[in-house]
């Protein structure tokens, strides 16, 4: 079992600053997904234990020194430069394992030194100590409100913001383009459930439906676009294609016909399998 990290930053459009921070998390960096409109970046790292929690500190010490919250704009909601940071065990073409106890320590450990070292306020979200379970999209609505932070200052950091530090099962992150703006909303509201986190965004000139897949066995790409596509029609508007946003697991792509692939933004090359058989290649 090895574990992966897919860091969220505050940061989509500066070729120059996202080059410097994929080499501060290399050389466990499997991916960088990037999106202007949303002015925001998603790194996948996945490694053994001890070198994850190195090439992630290493990452936030980068992330926090260049980026500045203040002034920044982008479609997506954010807590701060580094605004999420989830531990994920993992098992290469295998059933993800449920256990979250390593990854949880991981996260300890990681929000702990983020409010110590750096000064970053950290929220924990996944199992809580005395058995609760706290969402991110929880955490979001109720952080500084009604909800401080589980290490470090009672203030979000002057130019870092806080930090979403998370432990959790595999989940894909994967948008459906929608039109018009108004159905995008109104999709994203009816397809929201247990096994979906969605948000309808206007991006540009476009408007899509970007969505957490929880539970991607069940509630893969395919039948999430499949939902939204007939959803939309409904409403009078029509989907556009998909879009996946990081690196999915093999297994949840094998499990889709290779015809849809194209349509629903899909490749082989896009799983976390291939790029760490390309890594140790």
């Amino acid at each position: 079992m090895i574990f992966e990290c897919v860091i969220n930053l505050s940061e989509g459009r500066d070729d120059v600053v996202l080059a410097e921070l994929a080499a501060a998390a290399s050389p466990l960096l499997l991916d960088v997904h990037r999106d202007p409109h949303h002015h925001r970046s998603v790194f996948t790292l996945a490694g053994e234990a001890d070198p994850l929690a190195t090439a992630a500190r290493r990452l936030a010490e980068a992330t926090v020194a260049r980026l500045e919250l203040t002034g920044h704009e982008g479609v997506h909601p954010r807590l701060g430069v580094l605004d999420v940071v989830p531990f994920t065990p993992y098992l290469p073409d295998g059933r993800p394992p449920a256990d979250l106890r390593a990854a949880v320590a991981l996260r300890d450990d990681f929000a702990r030194w983020l409010s110590w070292d750096l000064g970053v306020p950290s929220f924990l979200y996944g199992p809580l100590p005395g058995g609760s379970d706290r969402t991110l999209p929880q955490l979001r609505r109720h952080a500084f409100a009604t909800m401080a932070p589980d290490f470090g200052p009672p203030r979000p950091h002057r130019t870092a913001g806080a930090t979403a530090v998370g432990a959790r099962p595999v989940l894909v992150a994967y948008n459906v383009w929608v039109s018009p703006a108004d159905v995008a909303r109104s999709v994203a509201r009816e397809v929201r459930g247990p096994r979906v986190r969605a948000l309808g965004l206007r991006v540009g000139d476009r408007a899509q439906v970007s969505c957490n897949l929880i539970d991607p066995d069940v509630m893969g790409p395919a039948e999430l676009y499949d939902a939204v596509a007939g959803l939309a029609a409904e409403a009078g508007g029509a989907a556009h294609g998909g879009e996946l946003v990081g690196l999915l697991p093999r297994g949840i792509l094998q499990a889709i016909p290779p015809a849809r692939w194209p349509e629903l933004g899909l490749s082989a090359e896009a799983t976390v399998e291939a790029r760490l058989d390309r890594r140790s290649a």
